[in-house]
């Protein structure tokens, strides 16, 4: 009886946060401009201004050192390939990710700026010089002692669940629909001996819809749509909460409480951290964690590892 009201609680707090439904993987922007933005934001953290050409220019300085020939069209390809495409060789995200994921077992959702800065602090003491593409080689020497990222090709089924933590709070008091909600993996996944999700990484999703607690016991509601998820390699992946992922938050649930006094004690054990309910209000602060789940099969690029 106790296990049962327990699990009331907890879904109060978090099926009310529901989804609408996957929606199609992000797709290439078709305009020049758009697959600048999305390079420079994943570049710089934010979206660069000024005349197109200075723009490809400095990407093209800051990244590879070299200004390439050919169109406004051809350049700002060839930079939006070396970012994320893995089709002939791991791309800039993917190498980065595996960098990161080698040395710390986690990555970041920083720009890559941000994140070689970083590493390098970490590894050597203090930044480097050079391009960027030079100083992530020299990062990549000292994750794999000089070998090619090794990455394997293979497919994680659909329904796969992903363990998440809430980067952006989730109350019905503050959200309004069309906002931006971003989370991170909590946990490795692994598939196949293949790491396909590492902790850390990138989810987002949007409101879909809010209404405010109203009179007459009328709960809140806050409904997201998750969205996806950047696997390892970059991909972004589609994800929802589905089936699975409630059956796998209930075991949680119930796991918590055949142990703990009481929901309170749930975020200081890592169960479901931080879930509060505050009267009929719907209130999941940053670090709450839950699962979600992929809404297809996927062919992805997976670290390998010795994990199981």
């Amino acid at each position: 009886m106790y296990i049962r009201k327990l699990w009331c609680i907890l879904m109060c707090a978090v099926f009310l946060v529901s989804t609408i439904g996957g929606t199609a993987a992000a797709a290439v922007p078709d305009t020049i401009q758009g697959k600048l933005a999305i390079v420079e934001q994943t570049a710089y953290g934010t979206e660069q201004t000024g005349a197109l050409l200075d723009r490809i220019n400095k990407l093209e300085r800051d990244f590879t050192g070299t200004h390439a020939q050919g169109s406004i069209a051809d350049r700002v390809g060839l930079l939006y390939n070396y970012m994320f495409d893995n089709s002939t060789s791991p791309s800039l995200v993917t190498q980065m990710n595996a960098i990161e994921w080698g040395i710390t077992h986690q990555v970041s959702m920083k720009s890559i700026q941000e994140r070689v800065t970083n590493m390098e602090t970490t590894v050597q003491g203090k930044p480097s010089e050079g391009t960027y593409k030079a100083r992530i080689n020299k990062l990549s020497s000292y994750a794999f002692g000089g070998k090619a990222v090794p990455l394997v090709q293979t497919t994680v089924p659909e329904n796969t669940l992903v363990k998440i933590s809430l980067v952006t709070p989730i109350n019905a008091k503050d959200l309004k629909a069309g906002d931006k909600i971003e989370y991170q993996v909590a946990e490795d996944v692994i598939e196949n001996g293949m790491l396909v999700f590492a902790k850390g990484a990138l989810g987002e999703g949007n409101v879909n819809k809010v209404v405010q607690a109203r009179n007459f016991g009328r709960d809140a509601e806050v409904a997201i749509d998750f969205k996806t998820a950047r696997a390892i390699d970059g991909t972004t992946v589609d994800m929802f909460l589905g089936e699975e992922a409630k059956k796998q938050m209930k075991s949680m649930a119930m796991a918590a409480g055949a142990s703990l006094a009481g929901i309170v004690l749930l975020g200081p054990v890592g169960i479901v951290a931080g879930v509060f309910v505050n009267g009929k209000n719907v209130n999941l602060p940053a670090g709450t964690e839950m699962y979600i789940q992929t809404k297809a099969a996927n062919t992805l690029y997976g670290i390998q590892t010795t994990a199981e």
